[in-house]
């Protein structure tokens, strides 16, 4: 790739992508990033749900995870450079002069971002059961994978939670309270108190499943090695 202008998650090597992300340029940034940790989320899912052999009466719910787990990992994709370009977006009206002019594009671009960075966390929403359900009858041999699985869609969900907060928070910039940007921007707001519930819901997933992702670390001591 001859610069950062030209790098999309769909059309670059991991390294030319990382690279940019290396950048101080902002466009990749931590939005996309999220993207790409709910992608890296929904490739595990698929990889462990094509591994499982379905017990008796699962067949149907085991391919249906299998294909939703498929379509979100090219939707995160997407969603990824999406972000980026509403970032793109972001990073240019805070460089106009100061005026009603960089006001305005302030405002649309944070509401533009907030949006994009939602659509990112209502995605990685729908994943969360279904990496319950292979953390339960997914082939354990690959419990591991489940894990890095429910890691990456932890850092997705966060990143979202966390944009979309920091984005409408952006808007106090053109004299706005957090009140009057809650009144103003009710479904956002909202997003980010249902981002913070899936992040619990995550955590008890994990917590749940941490003795067989992690043997070695709940198992009590057999010889300290100590006289007795």
């Amino acid at each position: 790739m001859a610069d950062s202008e030209a790098v999309t998650t769909r059309g670059s090597t991991v390294e030319e992508w990382t690279r940019a992300l290396a950048e101080s340029k902002g466009s990749p940034g931590g939005g996309a990033g999220t993207g790409v940790m709910l992608a890296i989320a929904a490739s595990l899912a698929s990889m462990v749900a094509g591994y499982t052999e379905p017990g008796q009466g699962q067949g149907g719910e085991l391919a249906d995870i299998h294909a939703r787990a498929h379509a979100l990992r090219e939707a995160a994709l997407q969603l990824a450079d999406d972000d980026a370009a509403a970032s793109e977006a972001f990073g240019a009206a805070f460089r106009l002069e100061p005026g009603q002019e960089r006001d305005d594009a302030i405002h649309r671009a944070s509401v533009n971002a907030a949006k994009a960075s939602a659509v990112l966390g209502e995605r990685a929403m729908e994943a969360i059961e279904d990496l319950g359900w292979l953390s339960s009858n997914g082939n354990p041999a690959l419990i591991a994978d489940v894990t890095v699985a429910f890691g990456a869609l932890r850092a997705a969900v966060t990143g979202a939670r966390t944009n979309v907060s920091f984005d409408l928070a952006t808007l106090r910039s053109a004299g706005a309270t957090l009140e009057q940007i809650r009144e103003e921007q009710p479904v956002l707001w909202g997003t980010v108190q249902e981002l913070n519930s899936a992040l619990e819901r995550i955590d008890e997933l994990m917590a749940g499943m941490d003795h067989r992702a992690a043997p070695t670390d709940t198992a009590a001591p057999t010889d300290t090695g100590a006289p007795e």
